[in-house]
């Protein structure tokens, strides 16, 4: 009875120990290694011992940016994962590019492969691996989550040989003054490039520089800009100017498949103002005008007293026109009223004579029927009133 007892003791022992065990094993735990390419390395090219560099802002680890256009053991930071098998392990990056894999001719990775984030299923292992490049020379963040766990690097890309150079210049500018043409080195991918000599070479004599060559800034107001001075000639219509960097091998030798065309001999073309000329053309321009302004305005006054001269005359004659049809008028009316008051005087006598005429005609016609009455009573005539 006892010795079964102490199996059984012995069995629930084992149980407890196995479990205090296996609790850690089951959690979330993760721990990442970051390494970079040393092509010298002691023993022969590989990744660098493990450092702690990378885990803050001010150690980001610093990448060449992938100019060749592969992405190769050279160009990235290799993070290594290390956690709790068939777990999963997500890879999340700001201003930078994750990719499981580097370029091999059989399957070639550029500077447009990866993305932004990636997931590794670990399965039976307990290892996941990113490979980080960046193509700008900001500060990028890769975030590594493991459930829980989260784990942050961070990286910085240096900028390649130069690319494109770009010119800012005056269109243009008055004779024998002194003008600023400010000169941008960028790599690939646009960023700028700081450190190197540029060149500036002016044709047919067409302006005098102050330095012929200029280092591109390293200061945040100047970076990857080289400002040259130009004094622009005092005769002719144009300076024009070409650029391209002092020594052959700050820029790239040729155009990479995938990348943007290497731009590396611009120029600025300024056009020469001769300002005494031009105030001269000006000042001839503006006498003109006010000559002929003048002129307009003495014609418009001459115009205007002819107008003025020929209305008065009009308005004269008019005036006559009207005086003179009023005078006739009133003669006309005199005219016609002495007509009707002879016609009224005539019509009046008429008429007196009329009634005269018409009451002798009556008293004679009275005297007679008078007559003719007592002389024949019984026939009488009525006489007339």
């Amino acid at each position: 009875m006892n010795s079964f007892k102490k199996i059984a003791l012995a069995m629930v022992a084992a149980m407890t120990l196995g479990t205090m065990v296996a609790t850690p094993a089951s959690a979330n735990t993760m721990s990442v290694v970051a390494t970079t390419w040393n092509a010298a390395k002691s023993g022969g090219a590989g990744y660098d011992t493990p450092t702690t560099a990378g885990t803050a802002l001010t150690t980001a680890i610093v990448r060449p940016v992938p100019a060749d256009n592969t992405i190769d053991n050279t160009d990235v930071v290799k993070l290594e994962a290390t956690v709790v098998a068939g777990t999963n392990v997500v890879a999340t990056a700001t201003n930078a590019t994750i990719v499981s894999a580097l370029h091999s001719s059989a399957a070639p990775v550029g500077a447009s492969s990866g993305s932004s984030t990636l997931t590794v299923a670990t399965g039976t292992g307990t290892v996941a691996t990113f490979y980080v490049y960046t193509k700008t020379t900001a500060i990028g963040t890769i975030v590594i989550t493991n459930g829980p766990v989260t784990l942050t690097y961070y990286v910085q890309g240096t900028a390649g040989l130069i690319n494109n150079l770009s010119v800012s210049a005056p269109s243009t500018g008055a004779a024998g003054t002194k003008q600023d043409i400010v000169v941008t080195a960028t790599d690939a991918f646009g960023n700028k490039v700081s450190g190197k000599s540029i060149t500036a070479t002016v044709f047919a004599s067409t302006a005098v520089m102050d330095t012929a060559t200029v280092t591109t800034g390293a200061t945040l107001a100047d970076f990857g800009t080289a400002t040259f001075k130009a004094t622009l000639p005092t005769t002719g219509t144009r300076s024009l100017i070409t650029f391209a960097p002092t020594t052959s091998t700050d820029a790239v030798a040729a155009a990479v498949v995938g990348l943007t065309a290497p731009t590396l001999a611009p120029f600025a073309e300024i056009t020469v103002r001769d300002l005494v000329s031009e105030l001269a053309s000006v000042t001839a321009a503006k006498v003109a005008a006010d000559k002929a302004l003048a002129d307009a305005v003495a014609k418009a006054a001459t115009d205007s007293a002819t107008a003025k001269s020929l209305a008065d005359a009009a308005a004269l004659t008019a005036a006559a026109e009207i005086a003179k049809l009023k005078a006739e008028a009133v003669t006309a009316k005199l005219a016609s009223d002495a007509a009707l008051a002879a016609k009224d005087a005539q019509i009046a006598k008429l008429t007196t004579d009329n009634a005269a005429a018409l009451a002798s005609l009556k008293k004679s016609f009275n005297a007679l029927a008078t007559k003719w009455n007592k002389k024949n009573p019984k026939a009488k005539v009525t006489l007339v009133k």
